[in-house]
């Protein structure tokens, strides 16, 4: 088996799919977006994001490695190796997402250039990845010595982990700015599995989030 069949093995290991929470956290972000332009989503597994973002952009181009059934028809659908550059032009993009992707993958940081170069100026790139410094992801670190989205029987869909510190890194290094981190204000009860009520995660969203977000925007050029 190749590279390529083996990424394909692991893309369908997600399903396609992404919690709820996650959608609505990406739609927060985005609070204050005019309307209208285009949104490219890169790992957008069965699209399900289009139908959380319905009436927010004009266009909505969906990338993945492998087709999902059931994507919504209103998606424009490009296959392409997520490992390798994007097949899109420069500057394409209003808004480029590429919801929990970037743990599927070897080179986080080649992801996050690529959505800066497909973003436009002014654009808006998002990312989103589970949250390695929650309640649940740290006490799994102390009893297992993993975190808790990144354990054995995770691998190999979930490759990359990445801490807060990391993202804010990684874009400040692809030239974004004005960096924004956002939780999804979801998470499963340590040794249960119930959910804390939303009233209580959004006291301490950053322990009590199962995923978090960063959002930055690519600078316009600087003229002289």
């Amino acid at each position: 088996m190749n590279g390529l069949e083996q990424a394909r093995g692991r893309a369908q290991l997600s399903g396609g799919v992404s919690h709820a929470a996650i959608y609505r956290m990406v739609r927060r972000s985005l609070a204050g977006c005019p309307p209208g332009g285009v949104v490219v989503d890169v790992g957008c597994g069965g699209g399900r994001l289009h139908d959380e973002l319905a009436g927010l952009f004009d266009r909505y181009v969906g990338i993945d490695l492998v087709s999902y059934a059931g994507a919504p028809t209103e998606v424009q659908r490009v296959l392409a190796d997520l490992e390798r550059a994007l097949p899109l032009a420069d500057g394409v993009a209003d808004v480029a997402i590429a919801v929990e992707t970037i743990e599927h993958l070897e080179n986080p940081r080649a992801l996050v250039r690529e959505l800066a170069r497909v973003a436009r100026p002014g654009g808006l790139v998002i990312v989103t990845t589970p949250n390695q410094l929650s309640a649940l992801s740290l006490l799994s670190l102390i009893a297992k010595r993993q975190f808790a989205a990144f354990q054995d029987v995770h691998y190999p869909a979930h490759r990359t982990a990445l801490l807060e510190t990391d993202l804010r890194r990684i874009v400040a290094e692809a030239g974004l700015a004005d960096a924004q981190v956002y939780f999804s204000e979801h998470s499963r009860v340590p040794l249960t599995a119930l959910t804390y009520p939303r009233w209580i995660a959004r006291r301490s969203p950053a322990l009590l989030s199962d995923n978090v977000l960063i959002a930055a925007r690519k600078p316009h050029p600087t003229r002289h």
